[in-house]
This record gives structure tokens, sequence and C-alpha cells, in this order.
């Protein structure tokens, strides 16, 4: 599955839970609703990343991190859409860049050792 597969598994999600929110609230979520939401998905991110590394306890640790980990990338795939930001072109923007300034940074080390 590629990126663009996930945004439509994603997007169909938000679909549907739009269409459960309207039946249990009256209305959508706004984009800042969805975001305290991320926000609150990545504490319990932290938390699972702490039991991960032995220093938190947590029963079955692992298949709840991996659950966490896809609410957050859910999250960030339908906050991007709703941004209107296009997510790959973005990543492979802003990765590009971060490799070459890192790279040039290694260059720069090891010209002065």
């Amino acid at each position: 599955m590629n990126l663009h597969d996930l945004e439509k598994l994603a997007l169909r999600l938000n679909e549907l839970y739009e269409q459960l929110e309207i039946k249990r609230y009256g209305r959508v979520w706004t984009t800042e609703e969805l975001a305290l939401g991320f926000v609150g998905d990545v504490g319990d991110l932290a938390k699972l990343i702490q039991a991960n590394a032995g220093i938190r306890h947590i029963d079955d640790c692992k298949a709840k991190l991996g659950h966490e980990l896809s609410d957050c990338l859910w999250s960030i795939i339908v906050l991007a859409h709703k941004c209107g930001i296009d997510l790959q072109a973005e990543f492979v923007r802003n990765t590009t860049g971060l490799i070459e300034h890192v790279s040039s940074e290694l260059g720069a080390n090891a010209d002065a050792t």
C-alpha cells in the first residue's frame, strides 16, 4: 500500500466518523477538535514509547503501540487533507531539505577533524 492508498482509507474512515458525529452531536468535529484529539493520541503514544523502552508498565504494550501509531498517522493524514496540504509533496520537500542540511553538516564536521 502506498501513501495515496493510505490517504483514501483514512479519508473513508473520516467520512464514516463524520456521519457518526452528526448522528451523535448534530455536527462534525472541527479541524481544531481533530487537532486536540491528535494531541491526546500523542500523549498516549508517549506513554507507550516509555513502556516499550521498559520504563513504564502497560500490558500488551507492543500491540497498543502499533494501534496508537496508526491513530496518529490517521490524524496527520486527515488534518493535512482538511488544511489543504499535499502531505506527500511536503514530506518529500522537507525530508530532502533535511537530508541536504544534515549531509552538509556531516561534511563540514568531517572537514573540521
